[in-house]
């Protein structure tokens, strides 16, 4: 989409162009948002007049984090939502930068955001007359949509928690540290998102109205339980890291275990073959027809004896 300008509550929603833009006075207002933020679109946004260089720099800046600044009779508010493209490699949340106040909003995204689909239908369809209204359709948007993803990670840790079994310890080993890198990228910008929102639900602006309020507050509220799974994501995905550890410990013991129970029955066997083996006189019953399956027999009931001794101390057990 690049850089827009839209105008909206003055009838349906519309683009316009700058100079109608910085002349208009009705009782709608003007939404100028630049999708994928360039050099060439940097004029438009600090060159306007009624932008604080604060505000300015914020909405132009690298690295954002979650916040709510009142300046002013404006509100700078970044927020973080879903990317709109899933199969980006890079942070799943990105940023979105209002600076709002009455009767104009500017917004900025570097990627682009999933919410904004959302919010210009709501446009379209006249459900959103003012700043407040705009605000609110974010936050609202925003944690919509981020909150099956959180819910997701805790299906996915429900499943590894129901097939944990130590043949597919391996397996789950890369599922749950999938599971617990996303729930800890969400958390790091879930948790400001919500007091972002509350600290501008509780600001006196004109054009912010009690119901857009109730709104926002119901995103924080979605927010804080969002933070509040994914945290308990983070401790349960730790626990069943902990739980394969001492699994595969376990597989580790049993198996040194079986080859000690192994060479401890060669051992003898071992002994003994190897002395009746020595190529020297005198070994007794060397010229009998019977000697090597005699021997044999004895190696056997050895075996066995040594095999009985470890099955009653129970160390064949698993």
């Amino acid at each position: 989409m690049g850089c827009a300008i839209f105008l909206a509550g003055d009838g349906p929603l519309r683009r316009v162009s700058a100079e109608e833009a910085a002349g208009y006075q009705g009782p709608g207002f003007v939404w100028l948002h630049v999708d994928r933020l360039e050099d060439s679109d940097l004029p438009s946004l600090t060159g306007q007049g009624d932008i604080p260089d604060v505000a300015a720099n914020a909405l132009v800046a690298t690295e954002t984090r979650p916040r709510c600044d009142r300046i002013d009779d404006g509100a700078l508010l970044n927020l973080r939502g879903l990317s709109d493209d899933p199969h980006d490699d890079g942070d799943r949340l990105v940023s979105i930068r209002l600076w709002v106040r009455k009767g104009r909003v500017n917004s900025v995204t570097r990627q682009p955001l999933a919410a904004t689909g959302r919010v210009i239908g709501e446009l379209e369809a006249g459900k959103i007359t003012d700043p407040g209204d705009l605000v609110a359709a974010f936050a609202r948007a925003i944690s919509t949509e981020l909150d099956p993803e959180v819910a997701d990670l805790g299906d996915r840790l429900d499943d590894c928690e129901s097939a944990l079994e130590e043949r597919q310890v391996y397996q789950m080993r890369s599922t749950i540290a999938q599971v617990r890198a996303a729930a800890i990228g969400y958390r790091r910008f879930v948790a400001p998102d919500r007091d972002a929102l509350l600290t501008l639900a509780a600001l006196d602006f004109a054009w912010l109205a009690e119901d857009d309020r109730l709104h926002i507050r119901e995103a924080a509220d979605r927010f804080a339980r969002m933070a509040e799974e994914l945290e308990a994501v983070r401790e349960r995905a730790a626990l069943l890291h902990e739980q394969l550890s001492d699994m595969r410990t376990e597989q580790v013991d049993q198996r040194s275990l079986y080859i000690s129970i192994v060479a401890f029955i060669f051992l003898p066997l071992t002994f003994i073959t190897g002395l009746l083996g020595m190529n020297v006189e005198g070994i007794p019953y060397a010229h009998r027809p019977w000697a090597f399956w005699g021997v044999v027999a004895f190696c056997v009931v050895v075996g066995v004896i040594v095999l009985g001794w470890f099955a009653g101390r129970h160390w064949l057990r698993r």
